[in-house]
This record gives structure tokens, C-alpha cells and sequence, in this order.
């Protein structure tokens, strides 16, 4: 005789669940803002209003330089990462065991992604700092979403306490920071791959050099027009030079005010109903934090594949290659 089946699970698994979901309601409830002053429970079991403080704030000093709880959130997640690519490639295998081979998977999809954009020999040179980008920015959203981010608090002599950890990509000058290397790296190496004819883009003297030689030659009337092209090249340069410093304002605010919000809207869940609402929140922002990441990789990844194509007749292998 079949077993009797709810919702594709077993029956005494089904009623499991549902008791865990019941209690779970209740107890959301009751450590919610209506149920705990209803039943005037104690403040241990009631979740306190949040309080939203968008500036970082500071822990302690080191050496003369402030340490914000977003900078102790940073190192947290250097050190894991750290950790884990340390504890999977410290004995490799020609077999890979389950670590390694996600670590393997995820490596491969990556560098399959900049082959895929920039071709294959680009590809592998931009890898290490998308790839770089891609998984700082990921494991800072997902680090904190665990349990101690935002909790666990550090008392001082004067009275006053502030959190130990903030999520990292919270803090506008953590996706400023990335930004700014973003921007740096792009430059690198345009210049590295085009030379001074990357410069041009910015700063192109041309036309009004060869304003000049007309000039000297007496030819004013191709002097003029020179010289007309040669400002209006002056003027893109210019276009193009804030266009570049955009990329950076763009980046942070991205990364910035998602993050922010997706932070914002977990606080407001777990206020309203603890332990229940905010679960789907949750993998909702592991999601957010997955696709951040791969914008903020993806935009870098473009930004040097323009960089190295453009303004210099690039014959790099097609993406498709």
C-alpha cells in the first residue's frame, strides 16, 4: 500500500513541518512589535526597533588611524577567503573532492565568462582582477548575513557602543574604494596595451598642431578649419575624461544603494516578524548579493575590454573564438 504523500512529502514529514511552521509564526508574533507589547514580554525576547546609521562607524584606532566596524567587516572577509582557498589548494587532487571542485567550478565559470567577452587571450589577463572584484563583493554581502553582523556590540569607557561588524558594501567607501580600482586597473592598462595613443582619447592636440603648420605655411583658410576640428577634439576628450570619472560615481552608487536597501528591508522584517518574514528576505539577498557582485565584475570586464579595443585598431581574437 503507498504511503499517504502531502505537498510531495511524506505525511509525518508534512505534519513536522507544518507544527515548525506554526510555532515559528507564533513565536514571530510574539517577539513582533504587537504581540510583545501585548503580552508585555520581557526585552530579551523582544526585537528593538532598528536604527538605520548609514556612516561607519569607528572601533578603535590602530596606530593613529581610525578602524570603522565596515573595515573590521573587510578583513572578516579577506580572511575567509583566504582560508578557504588556503584549506582547498593546500593538498590538490587530480580527483577533486567536493571543495575543490567547487572552488574548480566556480574558478572555471569565471575565466569561461571573460574568454566570453574579451576573448581568449584578454580573457585570461583581466581574469585575476574581475575575478578578484567578483568574489570580495559577494562574500562581503553574504558575510553579513550572519548572525553577529549588526548584533554583537563593542562598549566604551565613556558610556558609548557601537556594532563590531557592519556589512562591508554598506559602507559607500568600501564600493568608492573597489571603484577607484576599478578605474585605476582600466587605465593601467590601456595605456599598457595602446600606449600614448590611448592618451588621445582625453587629450588629442592634432588639429591644432596641424592649425599651426598651415598657419606657418600661410594657408589660413586650412589653418582655420584645423584648428575648428582640432578644439572639437579637445572638447570630446573632455566628454570622454568625465565620462571615465562617471564610471566610479556610477559603480558606488550602485553597489552602495543596493546593498543599503536590501540591508534596510532585512531589518524591517526581522522587526516586524522575527523568525518567520524575514527568511525569504534572506534568500532574496543572497540572490542581490550573487548579482551585484557579477555587475560590478561584469562592468569592470567590459570597461578594460573597451580600453584595449578602442582607439587603437584592436585584433584581438573574436569573443566567439
Amino acid at each position: 500500500m503507498a504511503k499517504k504523500r502531502l505537498m510531495g512529502c511524506s505525511l509525518p514529514v508534512a505534519i513536522i513541518l507544518g507544527i515548525t511552521l506554526l510555532l515559528l509564526s507564533i513565536a514571530s508574533l510574539a517577539t513582533g512589535p504587537l504581540g510583545g507589547n501585548a503580552l508585555k514580554l520581557p526585552k530579551l525576547f523582544i526585537v528593538e526597533k532598528p536604527e538605520v546609521e548609514l556612516p561607519a562607524t569607528i572601533v578603535f584606532h590602530l596606530f593613529g588611524f581610525p578602524i570603522t566596524n565596515s573595515i573590521v567587516a573587510t578583513w572578516v572577509t579577506i580572511v575567509v577567503l583566504g582560508v578557504f582557498c588556503w584549506a582547498v589548494t593546500r593538498k590538490m587532487q587530480l580527483v577533486p573532492g567536493r571543495k575543490q571542485a567547487l572552488l574548480e567550478f566556480a574558478i572555471e565559470a569565471l575565466l569561461n565568462f571573460c574568454r566570453s567577452i574579451a576573448g581568449e587571450k584578454n580573457g585570461r589577463r583581466f581574469f585575476p582582477i574581475v575575478a578578484t572584484i567578483f568574489l570580495f563583493v559577494a562574500f562581503n554581502a553574504w558575510l553579513s548575513l550572519l548572525p553577529g553582523y549588526g548584533s554583537i556590540l563593542v562598549h566604551f569607557s565613556d558610556g558609548g557602543e557601537t556594532h563590531l561588524l557592519r556589512g562591508a558594501n554598506t559602507d559607500v567607501n568600501t564600493p568608492l574604494a573597489l571603484a577607484i580600482v576599478s578605474f585605476v586597473f582600466v587605465e593601467i592598462i590601456g595605456f599598457r596595451s595602446l600606449g600614448i595613443s590611448y592618451g588621445k582619447k582625453f587629450l588629442n592636440l592634432g588639429g591644432i598642431i596641424e592649425s599651426g603648420k598651415y598657419l606657418v605655411k600661410g594657408k589660413i583658410k586650412s589653418a582655420l578649419s584645423s584648428l575648428i576640428f582640432g578644439i572639437l577634439n579637445l572638447f570630446v576628450g573632455f566628454i570622454e575624461f568625465i565620462s571615465e570619472l562617471i564610471r566610479v560615481v556610477s559603480l558606488t552608487v550602485r553597489l552602495f544603494g543596493n546593498m543599503t536597501a536590501g540591508e534596510i528591508l532585512l531589518l524591517i522584517a526581522v522587526f516586524l516578524m522575527p523568525w518567520l518574514f524575514a527568511l525569504p528576505f534572506y534568500g532574496l539577498e543572497l540572490l542581490v548579493g550573487f548579482v551585484q557582485a557579477l555587475i560590478f565584475a561584469s562592468l569592470t570586464l567590459i570597461f578594460l575590454t573597451t580600453a584595449v579595443a578602442s582607439h587603437g585598431g584592436h585584433k584581438e581574437e573574436s569573443a566567439h573564438h
